[in-house]
């Protein structure tokens, strides 16, 4: 199977997954934080981590079910799981210092982008 149908496939379960998850949480938990997107966000660190062991240790997933699961199913369900992987694995190769810059930038800076999109959608 062609590797963009899988990551396809991947993709559009991972986003359905996603909305149906986020809205049953906020349904049950309310809108006052977002639950939701924290769910989210933890379950897809959890699975990529479970896949990351299944590929790594246990060589148990192919590289298609890599594409179809890891990239295409966790990369639209979550980036913030792809994010946590590639932090990881900066530590795990004993660049704890990039691990701590690529947080600091992804979240802070990432932070005050929003607010400047934000700002200038607001004043068009």
């Amino acid at each position: 199977m062609s590797k963009f149908i899988l990551l396809a496939i991947g993709g559009i379960t991972g986003t359905i997954a996603r909305y149906l998850l986020g809205g049953f949480i906020y349904e049950v938990l309310g809108t006052s934080f977002p639950y939701g997107t924290l769910v989210v966000n933890l379950l897809g660190c959890f699975i990529v981590g479970f896949l990351a062991a299944l590929m790594e240790s246990k060589f148990m997933l192919s590289p298609n079910l890599r594409l179809l699961l890891m990239i295409g199913f966790c990369g639209a369900f979550t980036t913030f799981s792809t994010f946590i992987f590639e932090t990881s694995n900066l530590i795990r190769g004993g660049e704890t210092s990039k691990a701590f810059v690529n947080v600091i930038l992804s979240v802070i800076i990432g932070f005050v982008v929003f607010r400047i999109g934000v700002f200038l959608g607001d004043i068009l």
